[in-house]
């Protein structure tokens, strides 16, 4: 456990960035999730209606650095591509 006065400062900073960033990472696992559901049952048309959502909390996460912008951007791709060769 933390001594110091700072330290105990920093845990609890620590404990408030992890559960605000971990809510942030499970709401694109779900929005992902969600869109990836949409195409397997074949309901192409809600799906492309739902892509733009998840392009939007994939670039939100990549500004700030919740992941990186190369994982936002690959991840994109393959659900695109998920939407385009599911016809």
């Amino acid at each position: 456990m933390p001594q110091t006065k700072s330290a105990k400062k920093a845990l609890r900073q620590n404990y408030v960035r992890r559960k605000r960033n971990v809510g942030r990472k499970k709401e694109v696992k779900g929005a992902i999730k969600k869109f990836k559901k949409l195409v397997a049952e074949g309901k192409l048309e809600e799906a492309r209606g739902q892509l733009p959502q998840v392009y939007k909390t994939l670039d939100k996460i990549a500004k700030i650095k919740l992941i990186k912008r190369g994982k936002a951007d690959r991840l994109k791709s393959r659900l695109s591509k998920k939407l385009v060769t599911s016809k």
